[in-house]
């Protein structure tokens, strides 16, 4: 397991931009026949990605810094599938994972192992995990089971699908709030305008666009952001006092999951592009 140690608002200012990926972004989190791991220091996230083959089920481990018997034992896990198809087993329980379906996995939960059904188009599960406070239920959610929503416009450049899999209404999960965005083609902004929410933080993974493509991650306060371009499926942990919002050089898709004091999903302190410095 690899850890990040985040920066703070003022520590951020000085840094380059070598320094700031150090510090908050996951790059080589998908890896074919592999499960990778990284802890953040942001509200104790542990973000990771695991590709199976057919020959090579994963099964997710538990680590020396969590101090527990069982990755689950004091965690609640979010999974969402943006490869090809494949099976999550908890328990001993299936749940088949096309893509963009999300799994919540409960607190509680002894084994978790991911597996693929096709080699030449393997799963790539992408995992968020928040430490939980009580016990709940393991859910599978279709994507056609999350909630959706239809923001944006072409003429704002933000025209966008969102599905809210993890949430409140649909799962029962003790902080981790899950879901996938979705922009159309000519649409390049995944949040307009750019808000801060104090009272949870949120990690991104953009995916689905060229690998020579980029999007342009914006973070920082307010008053001093800072852009960093980040290829296919990298991930990025955005403290609560940043502002997260990107455009890209293409539409794309992106993972966002959040932990923190409130679940709602509107619980935003939005601001204006003038607003930015």
């Amino acid at each position: 397991m690899q850890f990040l140690h985040s920066a703070d608002s003022v520590r951020y200012q000085r840094m380059t931009n070598a320094e700031l990926r150090e510090s908050f972004c996951m790059e080589s989190l998908f890896e074919r026949g592999a499960l990778n791991l990284t802890y953040t220091d942001v509200d104790r996230a542990v973000v990771g990605a695991a590709v199976p083959t057919t020959q090579q089920p994963l099964s997710l481990p538990t680590h020396k810094e969590l101090a527990s018997a069982y990755f689950c034992e004091r965690r609640e896990l979010g999974v969402v599938n943006i490869g090809g198809a494949g099976v999550v087993v908890v328990d001993g329980k299936e749940y088949p994972m096309e893509k963009f379906d999300s799994l919540y996995v409960a607190r509680g939960s002894k084994s978790v192992t991911f597996t693929t059904a096709d080699d030449t188009a393997p799963a790539e599960f992408y995992l968020v995990s928040y430490p939980a406070h009580r016990v709940t239920e393991t859910v599978h959610i279709p994507l056609d089971k999350a909630n959706r929503v239809e923001l944006g416009s072409i003429d704002g450049s933000n025209e966008r699908v969102i599905c809210q899999s993890i949430c409140p209404g649909v799962v029962d999960s003790c902080q981790l709030v899950m879901g996938i965005t979705r922009l159309a083609s000519g649409s390049v902004w995944n949040t307009k305008p750019p808000h801060t929410h104090r009272r949870r933080t949120e990690v991104y993974l953009y995916f689905d666009f060229p690998q020579d493509e980029r999007v342009f991650h914006f973070m920082g306060q307010p008053h001093e952001t800072r852009a960093l371009p980040l290829a296919p499926k990298t991930a990025i942990a955005s403290p609560h006092w940043s502002i997260h919002s990107g455009a890209g050089s293409c539409n794309y898709s992106f993972v966002w999951a959040m932990g923190g004091e409130n679940q709602q999903f509107d619980d935003m302190d939005h601001l204006s592009l003038g607003d930015l410095g």
